[in-house]
């Protein structure tokens, strides 16, 4: 039995905010899974092979795909460490993504498709249901190793419901499982099936929940999870230290993208103008409806969030890691052939090798603007989760007695 490792401390005992953000993709939540192996592995060389991301983030938040690898890096296993390994999750996509998203290979294939479009979701859901109840039991929000945030919408209340383990510690309504979260967040509209769950409080009061995909709301959850966060040190929660709302200095902020379309592969308005309902919910690789509006989420709150660091000189503490260059099927969130999801762990590997970009705020385009490379921004970012652990475990009473040495990283 692997012995358990003393939980994070909490910020108030540091120097930072730690925040990890994973957007929706479908199955190119391939693409983060290999760079948060990469940060993981990393951490593991200077802490041990015991190391987790919940042992390092304050904030794990994820959006659809992102919400479901948020609750594996962070739901509880029976030796209270995380079900997944950050390596284990592009095995899970590679095993269970194909019958998720069921391929039909058959020359009838393209009528069944369209025929789906007008009578209900691509795709039944239940391999999904069936695979994320088997693996998150009765696991419920609260119960996370460390704080979650997973945005989802309610099309009964038309407003976004987000599921955020800081409220869930006092709101018991919505303490609710982490599956029907997590089948929520993933409930991508002409994809996946809504899905309505209810729960109840300590008097037996029932809340009833009708959701889709948290991409509606938030497919880039990053401005959320830093919402929620605000949101506790406005309330005076005694686990932040006091912050002004512009101090972004105290922030430590990864956020991954899943891959978008490269310009040459996205849609003119000349052909756009031509389309009715079913050119709006059908084309080769995607649904073009639910691209733009999961792309337009994630754009503007990346917009947002660089312009704001860069405005207040703390750009080196947002990393965003993102790939706007995917061609073909790589493109799609659905299309799991071998062939397909093989292709999205090579682009991964790739993407770690490409030098560190920002958001161009003319333009809104994805382009270098360092020299250092994805990898070695991750490497010195191990360092300083590694050391920001340590500084808190040797401040709080609570922690293990540390050794402080070299701990002089630039932030």
């Amino acid at each position: 039995m692997e012995t358990p490792r003393s939980p994070l401390q909490p910020p108030t005992y540091g120097n930072l905010v730690t925040i990890l953000s994973i957007d929706g993709g479908g199955i190119r939540g391939i693409l983060p899974g290999t760079i948060l192996a990469f940060l993981e592995a990393e951490l593991q060389k200077l802490d041990g092979e015991e190391a987790r991301l919940a042992d390092y983030f304050d904030v794990i938040t994820g959006t659809s795909t992102g919400g479901l690898v948020t609750a594996m890096l962070t739901a509880p296993n029976e030796n209270n460490r995380p079900i997944f390994a950050a390596k284990d999750i592009n095995t899970f996509y590679l095993e269970h993504c194909p019958k998720i998203f069921h391929q039909d290979t058959s020359p009838f294939a393209p009528a069944a498709n369209l025929m789906k479009t007008f009578t209900g979701p691509k795709y039944d859901g239940k391999y999904l249901h069936k695979v994320v109840k088997e693996k998150l039991g009765e696991i419920r929000l609260g119960q996370t190793l460390t704080n979650v945030v997973i945005p989802t919408f309610d099309i009964k209340r038309l407003q976004p419901t987000v599921f955020n383990s800081y409220e869930a510690k006092q709101i018991p309504s919505l303490n609710a499982l982490l599956s029907d979260i997590c089948i929520a967040t993933s409930a991508a509209p002409t994809y996946l099936p809504a899905h309505a769950f209810e729960t109840k409080d300590s008097q037996g009061n029932v809340r009833k929940f009708d959701l889709i995909d948290g991409g509606v709301a938030a497919n880039n959850p990053t401005l959320v999870a830093m919402n929620a966060v605000m949101k506790e040190i406005l309330h005076n929660n005694p686990d932040f230290f006091p912050i002004k709302p512009t101090d972004y200095t105290r922030f430590m902020v990864l956020s991954l993208g899943t891959g978008a379309a490269k310009s040459e592969q996205k849609f003119e308005a000349t052909e756009a103008a031509k389309w009715g309902l079913l050119g709006w919910l059908t084309s080769e690789h995607s649904t073009p409806l639910v691209d733009v509006f999961t792309q337009a989420s994630s754009d503007m709150v990346d917009y947002h969030i660089s312009t704001v660091f860069q405005a207040l000189h703390s750009e080196e503490n947002y990393i965003r890691i993102q790939d706007d260059s995917l061609t073909g099927n790589l493109s799609s969130v659905d299309i799991a052939t071998e062939e397909n999801l093989n292709g999205l762990v090579k682009v991964g590997e790739e993407l770690l090798k490409k030098r560190v970009g920002r958001v161009n705020l003319e333009n809104g385009s994805f382009q270098p603007a360092y020299k250092a490379t994805n990898e070695e921004a991750l490497i010195k970012l191990a360092k300083i989760l590694s050391t920001e652990k340590l500084v808190r475990e040797a401040r709080s009473p609570h922690g293990k007695v540390v050794v402080l040495q070299d701990l002089k990283i630039k932030i």
